[in-house]
């Protein structure tokens, strides 16, 4: 038990404790009386100091993000970049990269890139030194004296040298090497004066002979032990290329298990040991379709950054913020090329009403692009070209004068006719949207002034099989003309013959003047002889009427979003777009001024 005084003790701790809490309590009470509720009349003028002077921080900090911000809109831009990877899918299929075989869209492509020739046209379609840094011609104009650059190497680090061309051409040269330049290069001797100078040789005098040039070099050390008859299937062709070209051999994959989805991919990178500047893109793909459908769904996807092949751009691509769609002259000409050797049209009054019954610009104004309309054998940028010389022009009264004294005489139904026989004949062209819509024109235009015309749309395949055989009445075809004016192959009477390697005569034209013109004024090089020497000819041509020159075909590049530095004006041939594609460059970056 707890004693009476033990209890006495706790109850005056107790009482103590009490009065200390009691005082406590009445410190705090008059503390928080003195230094909150006394000082609350001061809280507006504090609230209004502290508001003061988050507004003025914050005011600071704006205006110093938005100096930033307009300092470096004024010392940065947006600048394209090196580097990514460039996709290109193109119509066909991929089976050769050998400059001295390659023929196709795909194999030509993967051939530029590749490989370099000793010449090549540049953005402004000029011919230029790509591997030759200059080129000597003798009085005559027969010898051609090449000098390589200096320092030249292939991708494997080996010396390119004069050898390297001797074989390239020596092996054209041979029968056994079936390389489809072999034709061109038959009686021009080569010979090696020291690593860097060659001489080539021709029979006879040829002023654009160094346009013939632009063929890929191949190397000697890699191939000079495969047999000639075994070139063009040797695994250097579709495995192992080595060029000395921007770009350099990294992969090749096969895809699809149909046919009709059947891929090839190209994979290549830069060449690190290429004369000129490295090329800014990390990679080039190659990718080959088999039609324009599976193309174009790739593009759709963002699988592609270019197509090639296509002959117009799809409705539903027109409309994308992104499509860059370039229609590119070529230097070549659409032309209907009359047979000259068989009736009707060996009627050159025939002939002269067909050409001047046809208003050109009215019908390629259908096309829905820009075109350049052509007037004759030679175009407007080549020498010997006179706006004085040029085919008939369109006048359809003058048309139905001409076809009159044709001996062909309109019947009661409006259309022509001579002893019973109708005037009409077969036109065979490409089954493509141009062509179709080109031949509508001609058979509306000739059916007006009572020329009735069978027109025969052809595939690819059958077309060239026409071409070739010379199948036809009349055909409406694209030739290449480049950029000098010498057309011997397409209107000597020799190229008329169906012994003759290519017969690219495709109106059998034979004309006397014309060959002398031809012969005299292929083997001049300077521009104003060349000139005089071809007026025969042009004069002969626009009175004789051999063809009717409609326009410059075009070539049609789509790109996602814009390639820098690719702005050709004219091209020779399509993989001349490739003409500085070591420039390109597809990504974009932050960059000071």
């Amino acid at each position: 038990m707890i004693d009476r005084t033990t209890r006495l003790r706790w109850r005056r701790l107790f009482r103590r404790q009490y009065r200390q809490m009691e005082s406590m309590s009445v410190q705090a009470e008059e503390n928080l009386e003195r230094h909150f509720f006394k000082r609350l009349g001061h809280l507006t003028r504090v609230r209004r100091f502290v508001i003061s002077w988050v507004l003025l921080l914050v005011l600071l900090v704006s205006g110093a993000v938005a100096q930033l911000r307009g300092l470096g809109q004024y010392y940065q831009v947006v600048a394209p970049a090196p580097g990514g990877t460039f996709t290109e899918g193109t119509v066909g299929m991929f089976t050769n990269a050998n400059p001295l075989y390659a023929t196709g869209a795909a194999d030509s492509a993967v051939s530029r890139l590749v490989f370099s020739g000793l010449m090549r046209y540049d953005q402004k379609n000029r011919l230029v030194g790509d591997l030759a840094e200059k080129i000597d011609v003798d009085e005559r104009g027969v010898a051609y004296t090449v000098t390589l650059r200096r320092k030249l190497r292939w991708q494997d680090g080996k010396p390119l040298t004069t050898a390297d061309v001797l074989y390239t051409y020596q092996t054209i040269q041979n029968p056994d090497a079936r390389s489809p330049l072999f034709s061109s290069w038959q009686g021009v001797k080569l010979e090696v004066r020291d690593e860097r100078t060659i001489v080539f040789t021709l029979p006879g005098a040829l002023g654009a002979f160094t346009h013939s040039l632009t063929n890929g070099i191949v190397p000697k050390h890699v191939l000079e032990n495969t047999p000639p008859s075994q070139l063009r299937t040797a695994r250097f062709n579709t495995v192992s290329p080595v060029g000395s070209g921007p770009f350099k051999w990294k992969t090749i994959e096969v895809t699809g298990t149909s046919q009709e989805e059947r891929e090839e991919r190209v994979g290549l990178v830069p060449n690190e040991y290429f004369y000129r500047d490295p090329a800014k893109l990390q990679q080039v793909v190659i990718r080959t379709f088999r039609d324009e459908k599976h193309m174009i769904k790739a593009y759709e996807q963002g699988e592609l950054n270019s197509m090639v092949g296509l002959s117009s751009v799809p409705d539903n691509l027109r409309s994308s913020a992104e499509i860059r769609e370039y229609n590119i002259p070529l230097t070549g000409a659409v032309m209907v090329f009359f047979k000259t050797t068989q009736e009707p049209l060996s009627n050159i009054k025939v002939r002269q009403g067909l050409v001047r019954a046809v208003d050109v610009p009215g019908i390629v104004n259908g096309f829905g692009y820009p075109v350049i309309v052509t007037h004759g054998p030679l175009l407007t940028s080549q020498v010997g070209y006179d706006k004085q010389l040029i085919q008939l022009p369109f006048e359809q009264t003058a048309a139905n004068i001409l076809l009159d004294e044709s001996g062909y005489r309109r019947g009661s139904s409006g259309m022509r006719e001579k002893d019973g026989k109708p005037l009409t004949f077969r036109l065979y062209a490409q089954n493509s949207s141009e062509y179709a819509t080109v031949t509508a024109g001609l058979q509306k235009a000739w059916q007006a002034v009572g020329v009735a015309t069978e027109v025969v749309l052809q595939s690819d395949s059958d077309m060239q099989g026409v071409v070739s055989r010379h199948d036809y009445d009349a055909v409406l075809y694209g030739i290449s003309l480049g950029t000098d004016p010498d057309v011997f192959p397409y209107w000597h009477s020799s190229q008329a013959d169906p012994r003759s390697v290519n017969r690219l005569n495709l109106s059998e034209y034979r004309s006397t003047a014309v060959d002398k013109a031809l012969e005299a004024g292929r083997t001049r090089s300077d521009a104003a002889v060349r000139a005089f020497k071809y007026r025969p000819f042009l004069e002969t041509w626009r009175v004789d009427a051999p063809a009717l020159s409609m326009y410059q075909p075009r070539f049609l590049y789509v790109t996602r979003g814009e390639v820098f530095n690719f702005e050709p004006r004219t091209l020779n041939s399509i993989t001349d777009r490739f003409s500085n594609v070591e420039n390109w460059m597809i990504r974009k970056e932050k960059a000071t001024k």
